[in-house]
């Protein structure tokens, strides 16, 4: 009886441990399930700070990419005020009103108060006079007047404040406010207190510095080119639209008051066509030819097409001419057949006239 009761004894100690040592598994089991649900929710919540890493894209440059190219993402990790322009404005413009595209709408009184009346200019852009500008909590700015005669609508405005406000690279003039009021427009970019390269009251530059410039401007575009989507086009690269801050480090300007890719667009079928095929052919054809040219110079081999694409496509644009000229000629043939009908008619008419008035 003795050994009976000792193996009851032992056998609800081992069901005991047993349980407890389940029920601790299953408690451990259930914290770590909420924590990493939790780890989860969190890394969902700031997935808004995650940015892609691509080749050529914002912050990176070629060396970047290649040393990279297995990664997937990368944090943005948020710097002291002090060490970014752009983020001193955030904060200096907390109670600012923000548009739908993200960047502070000012009136027409606060940039004439900032500029003192339109009279501290810096000089005169490609689109208008350019003015420095400082408002109320005392960050310097540049403000671009663009010309008054412009045909650009409104909608048209927003639609370009929205293209220059996503394009955000250490080489380019940052867009960081704007005005659309009495008629004006104008752009509110970040304050580049050493001038631009075509200032000749400036010093000469050593070649250090030079290549260093030249090595910003290239960082600059190769981001509008390659980084940007869709990608932008400057067209008017130029010393004059090269900035220098107080480092002497180079940013481009004027970048996004050019149309985006031209070829691509509608609007770059009048700069890429010869003025004397003007009226003589279709637009489309145009559009067309110039993409699949486009395509030809692609710097990725596999992306270009193939000689037999190329050759379908320039048949199927003369197909379509073909056709049209067909239908052209067959309508004037229809209308040339109404008119002799109506000759042949009206002489028959004159016919009877005459048999009638001679009888």
């Amino acid at each position: 009886m003795v050994r009976k009761a000792d193996l009851v004894i032992i056998g609800v100690c081992v069901g005991v441990a047993v349980g407890i040592f389940l029920a601790a598994l299953a408690f451990f089991g259930i914290r770590w399930y909420r924590r990493r649900a939790h780890l989860r929710k969190c890394a969902n919540d700031h997935s808004a700070t995650t940015l892609p890493i691509r080749e050529n894209g914002v912050h990176t440059s070629n060396i970047l990419s290649e040393s990279f190219a297995s990664s997937v993402s990368v944090k943005v990790v948020t710097y002291p005020a002090k060490t970014s322009p752009l983020s001193k404005w955030n904060k200096n413009n907390k109670e600012q009103l923000v548009s739908a595209s993200g960047l502070p709408k000012y009136s027409y009184k606060d940039i004439q108060k900032a500029t003192k009346n339109f009279t501290t200019i810096l000089g005169q852009g490609s689109f208008g006079p350019v003015y420095k500008a400082t408002m109320p909590a005392g960050e310097v700015v540049a403000v671009k007047a663009l010309a008054a005669d412009s045909k650009q609508g409104e909608k048209e405005f927003q639609t370009e404040v929205s293209l220059l406000g996503r394009l955000h690279h250490r080489n380019l003039v940052n867009l960081v406010g704007y005005c659309v009021d009495k008629g004006q427009r104008m752009l509110v970019y970040e304050y580049m207190s050493n001038g631009s390269l075509a200032n000749e009251e400036k010093q000469p530059l050593n070649w250090q510095e030079r290549l260093q410039i030249a090595l910003d401007i290239s960082h600059g575009i190769e981001y509008l080119h390659d980084g940007a989507v869709p990608p932008v086009i400057h067209r008017d690269l130029k010393s004059a639209n090269i900035l220098l801050d107080g480092l002497m480090r180079a940013k481009v300007a004027d970048f996004g008051l050019s149309k985006e890719e031209a070829a691509m667009s509608s609007d770059g079928i009048d700069e890429i066509l010869d003025k004397k095929l003007v009226g003589d052919c279709d637009a489309e054809d145009v559009r067309s030819l110039a993409r699949i040219a486009h395509r030809c110079l692609h710097k990725t081999l596999r992306k270009r097409p193939s000689i037999g694409e190329v050759s379908q496509t320039i048949a199927r644009l003369k197909q379509k001419r073909l056709v049209r000229e067909d239908s052209t000629m067959s309508f004037a043939s229809e209308e040339f057949s109404e008119a002799v009908g109506r000759i042949e008619l009206q002489q028959n008419q004159l016919k009877k006239m005459t048999s009638i008035a001679e009888t």
